[in-house]
């Protein structure tokens, strides 16, 4: 078994090589593509940077910027709201002065962690990740997650396949394929009983069920019989759980209680 410094330092170098992989190929994007729309509304190539940069500048130690930010609907609830000044600070930089930014403040991190790594997972996280109750373990799964969730959002908008075979790309999908269990008692309200396997190409098989209480929860092991199996690859299952866009018609295959399963399909998104 892994134990809690390793895998914090694992969680790390994953983070790591995400950054290095999204700054390579913001690197690559043609000048007069920084405004082509992405898949999360009201955000285009440059926002999904300029999001990575607010982000990873916090975490630096540097300050939060306070500005309106006028109409955006797009920006739900508080943290909404806040991410989005991030985003609306940076509107008049360059896409050199991004990914500089992104360059900079996650080296002087990286530099931080790798001199006085994190060892307790339930430490509370820095500053404001702290604030809305994350621990150190939260922080440095979901950081891997949301960096690598917007390399793949700017490789959609601009066609630009890649980065699906990656330590990032494996981590998001075993990460979100956790919340299973939340999807199926408290989004869909399933009967106690019930029993979901969740198949993606390239992981392990996962099963969640509702417990007595009608609460969900990851099984150990998978059922031979359990209500609803669905299998797919990694990148639809991200789509999905991401709550980017629909797949292709039959990129997901269902067995068992179809009905039960298409509402699964249709509820996977756990990110705001």
């Amino acid at each position: 078994m892994t134990d809690a410094p390793e895998q914090l330092r694992g969680l790390v170098d994953v983070w790591w090589e995400a950054v290095n992989d999204f700054t390579a190929l913001l690197e690559k994007v043609p000048a007069d593509a920084w405004d082509t729309p992405t898949d999360l509304p009201g955000w285009d190539v440059h926002a999904a940077a300029a999001h990575t940069a607010h982000l990873e500048a916090l975490l630096a130690g540097q300050a939060h910027d306070e500005v309106e930010i006028g109409d955006a609907p797009h920006a739900r609830g508080m943290m909404g709201q806040f991410t989005e000044q991030g985003v609306v600070a940076r509107r008049e930089r360059t896409p050199d002065e991004l990914i500089n930014e992104i360059r900079s403040s996650t080296t002087s991190r990286h530099t931080q962690l790798l001199a006085d790594p994190p060892t307790d997972p339930a430490a509370p996280a820095p500053g404001l990740f702290g604030a809305i109750g994350w621990n150190t373990l939260t922080l440095l799964r979901n950081r891997p997650l949301d960096v690598w969730m917007h390399e793949q959002d700017v490789r959609r908008a601009l066609d630009l396949p890649g980065g699906l075979e990656s330590p990032a790309a494996r981590h998001s999908a075993d990460y979100l394929a956790e919340s299973l269990g939340y999807v199926l008692a408290k989004k869909l309200k399933a009967a106690p009983g019930t029993t979901v396997v969740l198949e993606v190409e390239g992981h392990a098989p996962l099963a969640a069920t509702v417990t007595d209480e009608s609460r969900g929860q990851l099984l150990e092991a998978v059922p031979a019989d359990p209500t609803v199996t669905l299998r797919t690859d990694r990148e639809t299952f991200v789509l999905l759980a991401g709550g980017r866009r629909l797949p292709a018609p039959g990129q997901v295959e269902i067995s068992g209680d179809q009905a039960l399963g298409q509402q699964v399909v249709d509820h996977l998104a756990v990110t705001p």
